[in-house]
């Protein structure tokens, strides 16, 4: 059975018109039109979000538990559904997509299951100590509780994972959190199933109707509405540099500033150790051109830069890589703007100074293949464009003299989400003077690996220091999300009937 949108925004439990309608633009199958969305129609969810927060953020781990296990379910009963749907909007092939939504179930239940032990509460208790010199200690009590309403924008490449029932979305609710979701406008109509999907759940549960909103597309005045809303209390974000960093100095700049976690964006570099290289360095060849060109390069963790001591074994490295990318055929982008923006990236690289093309071919419309180039360190070193971003299977590689100048680029790289070292026994000490670079550089450091693809775990971190992400001491991947809409509050002398649930004995 097929799902048609009706293209309408979900406000606290109604499904509504907007001023205007826009067309989705799909890479298949039909196009559907949507209402525009509007800062009143962000204001109307954004206060039934603060209406909704007196009864959803005092609600128990329980209740928040079957919530999200319920939204699961909703998801999984319409996986055919939305998996048609999504192909059709982002052009992404039906396993992905059906892998995509077992990981975004998943992490729901994972979630669930988090919240219900409840050490992410970090409950400490300081007995009072009456009879102490020269003053006594009162009774405290800590214990972490949710913020508030929380305003998540839908991602481009990940229209289930990072968007309307994503790990924001989902760490938000555990928390305690009411959510107002931006739709992103590359998949409006996947965004619209999975809001029915939570709608129908909090339905079920008999929740405040203001717990989740989604506003579908509008100008750039919708996202600033949603963040400068007085009533948003924190803001989840993956998306382009440019616009998170707008969106983060609004939120700065309001006159009650609140924290805007945003994932912007990495080239997650790989170093290839000496060793390594000698044994395996066509292996490695074509096991980074596979992670290079997987899913068109439309992933944050892209590994878009190789880093290699020159000598013969970095050329079997890059003649492997070369070919191995050269079978790769043409991909469809998410969307004709990403498909341009990767096309306007391969200009600028190309047009750099001491730039060397290895790959090049021929791409229109919304179809990606790979680009490949080369450089050496002192050009890398005195170009600080060339570590920006190309969203798509892009690589360059930086061909050094040595070790010493291995380690200049590495102390040259701006915040990552990742970096990988690939190393053999006799690398150990060239691995371990990277480390301390590496580990402030990025918030996953990878051996003999692929940055691609990120485990929804209880030790993962999806973030970096800046501009990887704007919040460095949080993740957006894995339990640890949820402390991001979390604050510490302790109570002194509190009696137990007025404590939190979570504090009382």
């Amino acid at each position: 059975m097929s799902f048609t949108p009706t293209g309408k925004h979900l406000i606290a439990g109604e499904w509504v018109d907007g001023a205007g309608t826009f067309a989705s633009e799909p890479a298949s199958g039909p196009s559907h039109d949507f209402a525009v969305g509007t800062p009143e129609l962000v204001d109307r969810a954004a206060k039934a979000a603060e209406q909704a927060f007196w009864s959803y953020g005092y609600s128990s781990r329980e209740d928040r538990a079957k919530f999200l296990n319920l939204i699961a379910d909703e998801i999984e009963a319409r996986g055919a559904e939305i998996t048609e749907i999504g192909t059709q909007e982002t052009g992404l092939p039906a396993a992905r997509l059906e892998g995509e939504r077992g990981r975004t179930t998943g992490q729901l239940r994972l979630f669930a299951d988090h919240i219900l032990k409840g050490d992410y509460l970090d409950r400490r208790h300081d007995e009072a100590l009456p009879d102490r010199k020269p003053a006594p200690r009162p009774d405290l009590k800590m214990v972490q509780r949710p913020i508030g309403p929380v305003a998540v924008f839908g991602a481009s490449n990940f229209p289930l994972a990072f968007s309307t029932a994503g790990g924001d979305t989902a760490a938000a609710l555990a928390a305690g959190c009411p959510v107002v979701v931006k739709g992103h406008g590359a998949h409006p109509g996947t965004g619209e199933i999975v809001a029915q999907a939570i709608d129908a759940a909090r339905k079920k549960l008999d929740l405040h109707p203001g717990v989740f909103s989604l506003v579908q597309g509008g100008d750039r005045s919708v996202g600033q509405a949603l963040v400068q809303h007085p009533d948003i209390k924190a803001v989840g974000f993956t998306g382009s540099l440019g616009g998170g960093r707008a969106l983060y100095d609004l939120c700065a700049a309001r006159p009650e500033p609140i924290p805007f976690f945003g994932e912007l964006g990495s080239v997650n570099p790989m170093f290839v150790l000496p060793e390594a290289l000698k044994t395996r360095a066509e292996e490695m060849g074509r096991g980074w051109a596979g992670s290079l060109s997987m899913g068109a390069g439309q992933f944050c963790t892209n590994p878009g830069i190789a880093v290699l001591i020159e000598g013969d074994e970095a050329r079997s490295f890059i003649d492997t890589a070369k070919a191995a990318l050269s079978d790769v055929g043409p991909q469809t982008m998410l969307t004709d703007g990403i498909a341009k923006a990767y096309r306007d990236g391969r200009d600028r690289i190309a047009a750099s100074s001491g730039v060397q093309e290895l790959l090049t071919s021929t791409c229109d419309l919304r179809n990606a293949t790979p680009y490949l180039f080369e450089t050496d360190g002192e050009t890398w070193l005195g170009n600080h464009d060339l570590g920006e971003e190309v969203f798509g299977p892009l690589g360059l590689i930086v061909t050094v003299k040595d070790a010493d100048q291995m380690r200049q680029i590495a102390r040259s790289l701006q915040g990552q989400l990742t970096c990988t070292i690939h190393m053999d026994a006799g690398d150990t000490d060239l691995g371990r003077s990277l480390m301390p670079i590496l580990e402030r550089k990025a918030g996953r450091v990878l051996a003999n690996g692929f940055p691609t693809g990120v485990e929804v775990a209880d030790a993962m971190v999806h973030g970096g220091p800046y501009p990887a992400s704007t919040n460095f001491g949080a993740t957006s991947v894995g339990t640890l999300s949820i402390r991001r809409f979390l604050r510490p509050v302790s109570y002194q002398n509190i009696p137990d009937a007025l404590l939190p649930a979570d504090l009382q004995k």
